[in-house]
């Protein structure tokens, strides 16, 4: 039985964290989902509109694992030299509740995105797709291309930002990549497109986008925020996450609104598709990934990379509950 805690600071997760990994726990999660065997109760938000930020609190329980992430949204936040998204992530024994660690999930939460967004691409875009086209540059958008290239092989990948030196600073990043910086209604013509932006009016326009392409909408993290013409998903198979989560802070919340786009006329979640209960692709369509971001994602690396602390040496054991 457990008696240490281990704590994991960020310096400690980025010593062994690795997308591939990631990719792995994150489809794992989605399976599970689909086959309704995880306890997720919904994101509860914690508003602070007179600082322009937020905190959610994201609790799951996810393959004999428990435990809850601790996460805060602040867009103002690189003005100030700190990052948008921070988090902290708490790791229990489901059979207990002793806390097993104590780690930063900034990182987790960055890449557990990254690899939502590669999982759903690998069912939903085309496998022979060439071109990506990736509209923001920061950090969520190197995640996905990070996940993305673990499944495809691009000749092309146009970023847009509107901030010349960051798409400068993401092409340093990825020397070895064919990127280029480009117009967003280039970067939307691509075969994948990611949508990273803190939008909440659409910029992408339904005429950019091809037929056969896929969307990852990964901007849409709160209630207002939208990134994508409600024509694109009419015009689309839309798959979700989780439904619940989606109508409130998803791509879709916005369109659902203004009675834009019914509920009912999403396709299926992605775990659905994980477990092969919905098909994936089907020939020339469009599709969409509607990405809010799951507990069971964050739980489900956190083990992983707790497991791979453990083997590796990384971290600190401390005595927290006495």
């Amino acid at each position: 039985m457990e008696t240490k805690t281990r704590l994991l600071t960020a310096a400690d997760i980025a010593k062994i964290i690795e997308m591939p990994d990631v990719l792995k726990a994150v489809e794992t999660a989605f399976r599970e989902y689909g086959l309704g065997k995880t306890i997720m109760p919904s994101k509860l938000y914690l508003e602070l509109k007179q600082y322009n930020g937020d905190f959610r609190a994201m609790p799951a329980y996810v393959e004999k694992n428990a435990g809850v992430k601790w996460v805060s949204v602040f867009p103002d936040n690189p003005q100030k030299g700190l990052p948008t998204v921070m988090a902290m992530l708490i790791l229990n024994n489901p059979e207990t509740g002793f806390p097993l660690a104590i780690m930063d999930a900034t990182q987790i939460t960055s890449y557990r995105t990254g690899a939502a967004g590669g999982v759903a691409a690998k069912y939903l875009a085309r496998p022979e797709s060439k071109t990506l086209g990736l509209i923001g540059a920061g950090v969520q958008a190197r995640t996905q291309l990070l996940a993305l290239i673990n499944y495809f092989q691009f000749e092309r990948i146009y970023v847009w930002s509107m901030r010349k030196e960051d798409i400068d600073s993401f092409r340093a990043s990825f020397k070895d990549l064919p990127i280029e910086g480009a117009s967003i209604e280039k970067a939307a013509g691509c075969d994948i497109i990611c949508t990273t932006t803190p939008a909440r009016a659409f910029i992408v326009k339904r005429e950019w986008i091809k037929d056969g392409a896929h969307i990852n909408a990964i901007g849409a993290d709160a209630p207002g925020k939208q990134e994508l013409d409600p024509k694109i998903l009419n015009n689309a198979k839309v798959v979700v996450d989780d439904i619940a989560q989606a109508r409130h802070s998803g791509e879709i919340n916005v369109a659902v609104k203004h009675g834009l786009f019914s509920e009912s006329n999403i396709y299926s979640t992605l775990g659905e598709i994980v477990t092969g209960a919905k098909k994936g692709r089907l020939g020339n369509e469009i599709t969409v990934f509607d990405s809010t971001g799951l507990a069971i994602q964050d739980i489900a690396t956190a083990r992983m990379l707790l497991e791979a602390a453990r083997q590796k040496g990384v971290g600190h054991d401390f005595d927290v509950v006495g």
